[in-house]
C-alpha cells in the first residue's frame, strides 16, 4: 500500500517537532484523547462471462497443503479434502454479529474469476495466486477514477479502499470509491495507513470521523509498515511501543464499529514487531515474491497481497492484487460472519 506524499514543509516541521518533543509519553499514547467524533483481488478453469455460483463445486479448500504434501501427480486434479478451508478454521472469533444469508447477507453473492494481469509476474512455485478462487483489490487516490462495475467483472470480488493516514490526511478519492464500489456490488472496507509520530488514539478518531459506520462493510484494516520514504516521520519505535500504539488504535476502532480490525503488514515490519503477537486478530500479508507460508511461517492469514503491479483491462494505472485464503463458499461464510 502507498503512503501519501505531503510536500508542505510546514507540515513536515510540525510533525517532526511533535514527534521529537513528545518523547515516550506520545509513543505510549498515555494522554487522554479528545471526545470521539463519529460520522457519517481463480479457479483453474475460469468460467467465461460468469461467476462461481452456489451449485458449482468450490474447488480448492486447502491450497496451502500443497506446500507440505508436494505437487499432485501428473493429470491429477486438485480437489478439496474438507468442506472447511484452512483460514476459516483458524480465524479467531470476534465481536461482530453473524448475519443470516436469508436476512440481507452474502449467501448468493457472485464470485467472478480473475482476469487481471501482472506487469511484473512472479512464479510462486507449487501454490500460485491462481489456485485461489476469490481475488480482490486495494486502491487509493493513486488509481485515479475507477470503473467499479467493470473492475468487479474483471475479478474484484472485494476491495479495500484507503481512507486515512496519520491523524490529519484523508484520501480525496475515498468517498467516491466507497460509494461507487458499494453501488457496483463489491464488498468493501476501509484501511488506515498508520503513522508512528502520532497518537494511536488520535488516528483512531480521525479514521472514525472519515469512515461511515455502514451495514455490510468489511472489517476495518490497520496498515502497519516502515515508511522509509516519508517526508514527515521516519521514526521507528521499539517493538513494545509499536504494539502499544496499535493496541490503542485497534481497541478504539473496534469499540466504534463492532468489528475486530484486520492487520495488514509487510515482511520486515512483521519480523521486527509482530511475530507471535496479536493472535486474536486476522492478518493480511504482503508477500510478492513467495507464498505467505514461506515468508511468514506459522502465521495464519485471511488475505494475501501477491502483487503491487496488477493490471486490469481499460484501467490506466497499476493495482494491488489480493486473494482471500479460502474458497468461494467459505468466502460467503466469512462475509456473513465478519460484516456488520
Amino acid at each position: 500500500m502507498r503512503a501519501s506524499v505531503l510536500p508542505a514543509m510546514a507540515l513536515a516541521a510540525s510533525l517532526l517537532s511533535a514527534c521529537n518533543s513528545s518523547g515516550l509519553s506520545s509513543a505510549l499514547d498515555l494522554s487522554e484523547p479528545s471526545p470521539q467524533v463519529t460520522a457519517s483481488i481463480t479457479p483453474d478453469a475460469p468460467v467465461p462471462g460468469g461467476g462461481i455460483e452456489d451449485g458449482i463445486d468450490d474447488g480448492i479448500d486447502t491450497v496451502e497443503s500443497l506446500i507440505d504434501d508436494g505437487p499432485p501427480a501428473a493429470g491429477e486434479a486438485i480437489e478439496a479434502q474438507t468442506d472447511e478451508p484452512v483460514e476459516v478454521a483458524l480465524l479467531r472469533p470476534d465481536s461482530a454479529p453473524v448475519t443470516s444469508a436469508r436476512n440481507g447477507g452474502f449467501g448468493r453473492i457472485k464470485v467472478y474469476p480473475p482476469r487481471f494481469r501482472d506487469a511484473k509476474p512472479v512464479s510462486f512455485g507449487r501454490v500460485e495466486p491462481d489456485h485461489y478462487q476469490v481475488h480482490g483489490v486495494d486502491v487509493s487516490r493513486w488509481q485515479g477514477r475507477i470503473d467499479w462495475p467493470h473492475l468487479r467483472r474483471q475479478g474484484a470480488n472485494f476491495a479495500y479502499i484507503k481512507a486515512t493516514e496519520g491523524d490529519d490526511f484523508a484520501d480525496p478519492e475515498f468517498r467516491r470509491n466507497w460509494n461507487a464500489a458499494a453501488s457496483a456490488g463489491v464488498p468493501r472496507g476501509a484501511y488506515h495507513f498508520f503513522h508512528w509520530c502520532s497518537y494511536g488514539s488520535h488516528q483512531a478518531e480521525w479514521f472514525i470521523r472519515n469512515v461511515p459506520k455502514e451495514k455490510g462493510a468489511l472489517p476495518p484494516v490497520i496498515d502497519v509498515e516502515w515508511n522509509h520514504a516519508s517526508r514527515t516521520c521516519r521514526y521507528k519505535p521499539s517493538p513494545a511501543i509499536v504494539r502499544q500504539k496499535m493496541k490503542v488504535f485497534m481497541e478504539k476502532v473496534e469499540r466504534h464499529y463492532g468489528q475486530k480490525p484486520i492487520i495488514y503488514t509487510s515482511p520486515d515490519f512483521y519480523d521486527d514487531n509482530l511475530k507471535g503477537h496479536f493472535r486474536n486478530h486476522s492478518f493480511w500479508l504482503r508477500s510478492v515474491a513467495a507464498h505467505p507460508k514461506k515468508r511468514y511461517p506459522g502465521q495464519d492469514f485471511a488475505f494475501w497481497q501477491y502483487s503491487g503491479t496488477g493490471l486490469s483491462a481499460d484501467h490506466s494505472t497499476q493495482i494491488d492484487l489480493n486473494v482471500f485464503n479460502g474458497t468461494a463458499r467459505s468466502w460467503r461464510r466469512w462475509l456473513n460472519a465478519h460484516t456488520r
